[in-house]
């Protein structure tokens, strides 16, 4: 069933401290000249306008990509120019975390995200012992009951079980477009997910949000 879905592939990125700004921007413009390889469906990259968690982790920068499937990804992976840029930048990245998951639709036929949209990207880990098959089922049907229910302001929303190894124990992944700051200032999409907060690690919470730049 899986491999007839698209897939949400977030990258957060912890750079260096001394890194030059010089040498930061030319990654992230690297990063986004990916968007042209074959496999891959959209790709952005930008430095966060915010990361909210109460854990140690302090991203700076965010790649978000799209693929339409696993075979897809993992083709993008172990490409000669995605593997070149990475070593080329390597030394600038003190952490790193991806989640990935599996989405049916993205916002109605548009599969890219347009420049100037605010995005906010969620992740969810399970309280110890709740990692189980039954609980995500039941947290992936209340999020389908929200998708449904929310305001204009939300272009685009998707969610999904993480299958990537990268994910630092992170079980889920929530990703809501907004047309702009603005929108995602007054956005009140978070106060729905507090249905789900006895099934949730909420100290391990991360959000993160960003703007989507031109290509």
């Amino acid at each position: 069933m899986s491999s007839s879905l698209n897939i949400e592939h977030v990258i957060l990125f912890k750079l260096k401290d001394n890194a030059e700004t010089s040498e930061v921007n030319a990654m992230v413009n690297k990063i986004k000249g990916l968007q042209g390889m074959d496999e891959v469906l959209y790709l952005s990259a930008a430095p966060l306008r915010s990361s909210s968690n109460s854990t140690s982790l302090a991203f700076t920068h965010v790649s978000h990509s799209r693929f339409r499937s696993t075979s897809e990804l993992s083709a993008y992976g172990v490409h000669p120019l995605h593997l070149s840029i990475k070593k080329e930048t390597n030394h600038l990245v003190e952490d790193m975390l991806a989640v990935d998951w599996f989405t049916d639709a993205f916002g109605g036929d548009r599969v890219t995200v347009p420049p100037g949209s605010a995005v906010r990207v969620t992740f969810w880990k399970l309280k110890e012992g709740l990692g189980d098959e039954t609980i995500r089922s039941e947290i992936l049907e209340g999020m389908r009951e929200i998708k449904e229910n929310l305001g204009e302001e939300v272009s685009e929303f998707t969610y999904g079980a993480n299958f990537s190894d990268r994910g630092k124990g992170y079980s889920m992944g929530i990703l809501a477009v907004f047309r702009s700051e603005s929108e995602l200032e007054a956005g009140d999409d978070a106060k729905q997910y507090e249905k789900f907060n006895e099934y949730l690690d909420l100290e391990a919470t991360l959000v993160i949000e960003f703007v989507v730049p031109s290509q």
